[in-house]
């Protein structure tokens, strides 16, 4: 089993100015730029922690708290939050400064599922999380519970799933006209 590693040893910075190729329709950097710079860092982030390479096996969310202007240096800090056995929940924060007046704000948070890879390109053991601060702990266990309820959150829709297809054409139409699912 490899080596633990504080929470410290996967902190990870990176900073890219924001260029007019960058700009959506509205003039503020598309989505999927701020997307691709997050997919980076949480590379980064895990390869760094558990010593290669590593990829993306899911976003878990990405909350966009402000738009970004074209121009504006975006930093994105990222730390790995979780370990399972082969995968790391690793948490990417966005910020945004101008350039001209200084003023910052944290623009986005994404949580990265990442998977370590061995030679071969089969999941591979990474390091235990040493988690040395409350807030470490505390993001961890925020971190197992996240990766609990997606689990049981899927085995539920899997299980709604397959009463859709085995539904008759009325029973389908009641549920289209139901107000939740759920």
């Amino acid at each position: 089993m490899p080596e633990a590693k504080p929470v410290s040893s996967s902190r990870t910075e990176m900073s890219e100015i924001m260029q007019p190729n960058d700009a959506n329709f509205v003039n503020k950097v598309f989505g999927g730029t701020i997307l691709g710079l997050i997919d980076l860092c949480a590379y980064a982030t895990s390869s760094r922690f558990a010593g290669g390479l590593a990829v993306t096996a899911s976003f878990d969310r990405v909350d966009f708290h402000e738009p970004i202007d074209v121009g504006a240096l975006v930093t994105l800090i990222g730390y790995v939050t979780y370990v399972g056995r082969t995968s790391l929940e690793t948490t990417i924060e966005v910020h945004a400064e101008n350039l001209f007046t200084g003023e910052k704000k944290h623009t986005n948070t994404a949580r990265v599922t990442m998977v370590a890879l061995d030679e071969n390109l089969k999941p591979r053991e990474v390091p235990r999380l040493v988690c040395e601060t409350r807030e470490e702990k505390i993001r961890f266990l925020e971190g197992r519970l996240r990766r609990e309820l997606r689990s049981k959150q899927r085995e539920e829709r899997e299980r709604i799933e397959v009463e859709f297809h085995s539904a008759s054409d009325e029973e389908l139409d009641k549920l289209m006209a139901a107000a939740s699912l759920v």
